[in-house]
């Protein structure tokens, strides 16, 4: 005798707010965490449907809300180690609230950036952050056509659509430059990136500003630029080492450029720290693993990626949220860096 079960009947809205003695459009504010519904009445509320096995349609969900539960998120490149974890950290926040991500690579080009943007909008995502934009102020008419909230990390414009949380890159520019004259260096030299837009200009920025505090002038001979990456790194360092004078110390965009002038310095027979400071930014694992050990201004990465997303979050689901959040990089001492002889 064959016995066939009827499958277990879904737990609707309804059900619950049966059970719980008020109305569907309460039931259904209090699952979403509104503040229209008085803490004790959520909990009891949430506590039934948690009880009765509820579980949410997330397709439901979105056409009733034109919600479809799912973040984009446009980043570089994933060779960059540095936008690894600002996703991770999103990832984490997006998991925990029920949202997934729709990732996409923009390979640092702004009309593909621009073109990423536009398509993530037309899959109806709920709202986008970007990593390290390109496009700056050309996003703003974009966004007020699209009318989607957007999260820029590393980057900052102004709109009505647009928030940012980044890491005050002239504070971090400034944080590497001083640490150097401490250390008794007077011939300080700065690798920068052609491809670093706003990120490069602050922490140059804030390079100049530790120098002309000391006293020191800066000299176009000991600016040079790479291109965010090991390779540039390597040639920008080659082509400082023909200098004259030559500079102490070098303090690098960030850590693949240092990285990359550490292999030149060192292919030249420069002993590091002894005849050369190198000192990069971002704090990537990847610095412990050459040597001498990176000394490097740290980002806080993964919380970049964390608080936008939860920035997001804010604002979808109507909460007030700062229009920019901007963290402080740290200092972190390694084996790179020394006093000049």
């Amino acid at each position: 005798i064959s016995h066939t079960c009827a499958p277990a009947m879904r737990v609707t809205i309804k059900d619950i707010a049966r059970a719980a003695g008020v109305s569907h459009t309460t039931v259904s504010r209090a699952l979403r965490g509104s503040e229209e519904i008085r803490p004790e009445t959520r909990a009891r509320i949430q506590a039934i449907a948690e009880a009765m096995g509820y579980r949410p349609n997330p397709v439901a969900r979105a056409l009733q809300g034109r919600r479809t539960q799912t973040l984009g998120v446009v980043v570089t490149r994933l060779s960059d180690p540095f936008h690894t974890e600002v996703v991770q950290g999103i990832e984490m926040v997006a998991q925990a609230r029920g949202y997934g991500i729709l990732l996409s690579l923009s390979h640092e080009d702004p009309e593909k950036e621009r073109a990423i943007v536009e398509l993530l909008a037309a899959k109806q995502v709920d709202g986008i952050i970007v990593a390290a934009s390109r496009l700056g102020s050309r996003y703003l008419p974009m966004l007020e056509a699209l009318r989607i909230p957007i999260v820029l990390i590393n980057s900052h414009q102004t709109g009505p659509y647009v928030y940012s949380v980044a890491t005050d890159n002239v504070h971090g520019g400034y944080l590497a430059a001083a640490y150097l004259i401490r250390l008794g260096h007077r011939a300080i030299a700065y690798i920068g990136s052609r491809r670093g837009g706003r990120s490069n200009q602050d922490r140059y920025r804030g390079y100049r500003q530790a120098l002309r505090e000391a006293g020191l002038s800066v000299r176009p001979e000991w600016v040079v630029k790479g291109d965010g990456r090991v390779e540039g790194g390597e040639a920008a360092m080659r082509r400082l080492l023909e200098a004259d004078p030559r500079p102490t110390a070098v303090f690098c965009y960030n850590d693949l450029t240092a990285i990359g002038a550490l292999k030149a310095a060192l292919r030249a027979g420069l002993r590091v720290p002894g005849d050369l400071s190198i000192i990069g930014f971002d704090g990537l694992e990847e610095g412990t693993y050459v040597t001498p050990m990176l000394t490097t201004v740290a980002q806080p990465r993964r919380q970049l990626g964390r608080l936008a997303a939860e920035m997001l979050l804010e604002i979808l689901e109507g909460r007030p949220s700062p229009k920019r959040i901007l963290l402080q990089g740290t200092l972190i001492e390694r084996e790179s860096c020394g006093p000049p002889l």
